[in-house]
């Protein structure tokens, strides 16, 4: 049983349709206005409105409920325009961004990598366009949303894979490594543009923080015309992409070249500069400043609480150890060196101890390693360069002599009841002490933001988790003008978490200063394009797998900050892209199975990937085992995802591009008409008979069957 949409948009077709479908409007002057605007509704429920659509049908339903000559055309009328008033919003964005996010309008049915991407990017679209060999284009396309595609590229947590539909049948598109390819790509050929900026607005924003989301709010907002300026208290800009991530992972000339591109716009970089301390809030708006974006980041760390931590100088944090590494200090921070905590950060810190030189580096992590938050590839190329884990260990004292660390004394742990983050909580074993003989240890248990130099602007709220309270959707603070994004408001968060807050500060930031009032809605990520399909045999889309990432070899790994990931060579790239569902097009409803299965009784297409809660194999080859061509699945298609086409003597079923079956069509003896394939006829012969008869003359189209049935019957019929 289909439920009912929740979309307005969908909700109000149905509601329309029923209304017109039941004879309540008698008057036809009433029937036409209201049909009008259901044609409309329909458009933009199927992604053919423009910016004339809403006026048009607000118009429409103002006049069916003023002029209309019965109660019930008044209260359609009223209805209509109340929705339409109500959801002003919900319409607008239909049109906007070609998405429906709760997808009760299937042609705006969003692909779930794209949802799932905090910054919202077009997946589907650029990496088609990679597969194209159009690489230039992909990374146009994905800086609509993402001004560090090369960044992503190579450290993006990749939250679109973990939903890629792909999944199901094998393994997910490498999505992030083919962003990575094409950025390199662009740049090396001289195509890695930026787009061009609308004109000048005699207006400024200043943005506190060079990290990620700064530097993203700052390429959407001059793009858009605003002057503006970014501070930060570090002497490069990148934030902690450049201070927080390690050179082997994220090698620093990517983000400069990146960075460039953001200043080619206009924006000016303040750096050596902290607010609050070199410059205050009374200075800025002197300036001239008109709104101001809080992106400061997570560079605190929280204390370990146990005793030692602060007696010894070979005690630090795996913030400060990465920043100073990265800004140029290569010592080593011991012979023997602890980590404590099961984070990306706390790998980032192993493993950057081992470059440095340090003989033996251990991870000690309270829980199993199954409960780590860090990346499962993070974790294993630790492992392959020699770092120690030290699991279901927690650190209770760290001993010292004269100074120096000497020690870390722990105890084991068994996993106990579910805390709140809905992992087993760790509960100390009794008598299970033990040392680990360190002579540093490095704390890696979370970060914070610190709010020093911000106490000036005494209207700005906090939280109790120390971060920037802000309105969810707008991302405005408490304070006029004053917005934030990044970890200022998320506590740390990833960098592509940090890029959408920007992005979607920006817009607000632009709402304020041109007096539009925010928007009431969540940001709804934008359909960018519907690129053509990749063509790939069905044989082909089943034999393509993932590729192995090339890596540096595990000796020259440990003793440099080379980039550790080689890259995958073009023709895997290319093949990569291939194995795409183009899930932008295909919605998922699985109505082409159920027809071809339930209806048609062939049970050719066995696509079990679409059945989420019960999947069952899948097999792109079986269709043409079994295929009669027949188009039923083509026809009841809601997107156009499936579609069976005649070229010349030979009829093709096409899903997204990958070609399931090709047969040979017959054609009527008599006119020439394409009647089917032999497959399609010998199914409806022995269904129907007579449909397309066999006769003495061959096989014939309906019209000449017709034709000829008739001619026959006047040749027997008996004279009068």
């Amino acid at each position: 049983m289909k439920s009912k949409p929740v979309c307005p948009v969908a909700d109000t077709i149905e509601k329309l349709e029923k209304i017109i479908s039941d004879g309540h409007l008698k008057h036809a002057r009433c029937r036409y206005l209201a049909e009008e605007i259901l044609k409309l509704m329909e458009d933009v429920s199927s992604g053919r409105g423009g910016p004339d659509h809403i006026p048009t049908m607000e118009s429409l339903a103002f006049t069916l409920e003023k002029e209309g000559p019965d109660k019930v055309c008044r209260e359609t009328g009223a209805l209509l325009t109340a929705i339409l008033e109500e959801h002003h919003e919900v319409f607008k964005s239909h049109l906007d961004t070609l998405i429906c996010p709760v997808t009760d309008c299937a042609r705006l049915t969003p692909a779930p990598c794209q949802m799932a991407c905090p910054a919202g990017i077009d997946v589907s679209s650029y990496v088609t366009l990679i597969g194209q060999g159009r690489d230039a284009e992909a990374i146009a396309l994905i800086r609509k949303d993402n001004p560090f595609p090369w960044v992503c590229g190579l450290i993006c947590t990749n939250p679109c894979e973990f939903m890629c539909v792909r999944g199901r049948i094998d393994t997910p598109i490498s999505i992030k490594y083919l962003k990575g390819f094409a950025a390199e790509r662009a740049m090396s050929d001289g195509l890695y543009t930026n787009p061009e900026k609308a004109p000048p607005k005699d207006r400024k924003v200043c943005i506190i923080g060079a990290g990620p989301a700064g530097m993203s709010a700052a390429f959407f907002l001059a793009l858009k015309g605003y002057g503006v300026t970014v501070l930060d208290a570090l002497p490069v800009a990148g934030g902690m992409m450049m201070v927080g991530i390690p050179r082997y992972r994220l090698p620093r000339e990517v983000i400069d070249r990146e960075v460039s591109m953001i200043e080619e716009l206009g924006v000016e970089f303040r750096l050596n500069t902290r607010f609050g301390k070199d410059i205050h809030f009374e200075d800025l708006k002197a300036e001239g400043f008109g709104a101001f974006l809080i992106a400061i980041g997570a560079h605190d760390s929280h204390k370990l609480g146990i005793k030692g931590e602060d007696q010894y100088p070979q005690v630090v944090d795996a913030v400060s150890f990465l920043r100073r590494v990265s800004l140029g200090d290569r010592r080593k921070p011991g012979r023997r060196v602890a980590i404590l905590g099961g984070g990306n950060v706390a790998i980032d810190a192993a493993r950057t101890s081992i470059r440095l030189g340090c003989e033996e580096v251990i991870i000690v992590y309270r829980r199993s390693r199954l409960d780590m938050p860090a990346n499962d590839e993070e974790v294993e190329q630790a492992e392959e360069e020699r770092v120690r884990f030290s699991f279901l260990t927690v650190p209770v004292e760290i001993i010292g002599d004269d100074g120096k660390v000497t020690s870390l004394r722990c105890v084991r742990t068994e996993l106990g009841p579910e805390d709140q983050s809905g992992r087993r909580r760790p509960v100390p074993i009794e008598d299970s002490d033990f040392e680990i003989q360190v002579d540093a240890v490095i704390s890696s248990i979370g970060q914070r933001v610190d709010p020093k130099g911000f106490e000036a602007l005494d209207m700005l709220q906090w939280s109790r988790r120390n971060t920037i309270k802000t309105n969810a959707i707008s991302m405005e603070t408490t304070m006029p003008g004053v917005f934030a994004a990044g970890d200022a408001v998320l506590g740390p968060a990833t960098v592509v978490e940090a890029i959408g807050g920007g992005k979607r500060t920006a817009d607000a930031i632009d709402r304020y200063l041109s007096g539009i009032p925010q928007p009431k809605m969540r940001t709804v990520p934008v359909r960018r394009a519907r690129v053509d399909f990749i063509e790939v045999p069905a044989t082909t889309k089943m034999a393509l797998r993932r590729p192995q990432m090339p890596m540096l070899n595990d000796e020259r790994r440990r003793v440099t900050f080379q980039q550790v990931e080689l890259g995958y060579t073009e023709n895997a790239v290319r093949e990569e892209a291939r194995r795409c569902l183009r899930c932008d097009v295909c919605i998922r409803c699985g109505t082409c199975v159920d027809i071809c299965r339930n209806k048609m009784g062939i049970d050719a297409l066995h696509f079990g990937y679409l059945n989420f809660d019960h999947q069952e194999p899948t097999d792109f080859r079986v269709t043409a085992e079994r295929c009669i061509l027949c188009g039923a699945c083509a026809a009841n298609c809601p997107t156009e995802a499936i579609s069976m086409i005649d070229d010349g003597e030979e009829r093709t079923l096409n899903l997204c591009g990958t070609i399931l079956n090709r047969l040979k069509v017959e054609r009527c003896e008599i006119c020439g008409t394409v009647v089917g394939t032999e497959r399609y006829h010998d199914y409806i012969t022995k269904r129907i008979k007579g449909m397309t008869p066999q006769t003495q003359k061959g096989l014939l189209c309906l019209d000449c069957a017709r034709e000829t049935s008739a001619r026959r019957h006047i040749e027997i019929a008996p004279p009068n």
